[in-house]
């Protein structure tokens, strides 16, 4: 199995950010919106891709939000291991998931974020 980072394809911001990826950063990783990827396949739940993005190894380990970047990041390789094994260090870690947080929360508000970008699925069919 080839590395899987996993996304919401309906925020506009986190498209962005995975087209960035895409052309940017040379990981192996398949770039896919959660909305079109075999979730059962990955290991993956609904609440865990609504939460946060999502990476699967090819040895089927999950990491979320920052910690899923650090992987994509490491897989890249050369340049790009360096600021993925720093994000994986305690304290930048301890610092990483609430910017995560406070992002994934105001993604509607960022450049490329859209009113698709606020709720997740789960949270806006329950209301």
């Amino acid at each position: 199995m080839e590395p899987t980072l996993v996304y919401d394809g309906d925020c506009s911001f986190c498209s962005s950010c995975a087209q960035f990826i895409e052309r940017r950063i040379p990981s192996r990783a398949t770039v896919v919106p959660w909305q079109f990827a075999d979730l059962d396949a990955l290991g993956l739940t609904l609440e865990q891709v609504e939460e946060a993005v999502q990476w699967v190894g090819p040895d089927g380990t999950i990491a979320s939000g920052p910690d899923a970047v650090a992987m994509l990041l490491r897989d890249a390789g050369r340049l790009w291991e360096v600021p993925g094994r720093a994000l994986q260090l305690k304290p930048v870690g301890l610092l990483a998931w609430p910017v995560y947080r406070w992002i994934a929360g105001h993604r509607h508000l960022l450049p490329g974020g859209t009113a698709a970008c606020s709720l997740p699925r789960a949270r806006s069919d329950a209301a």
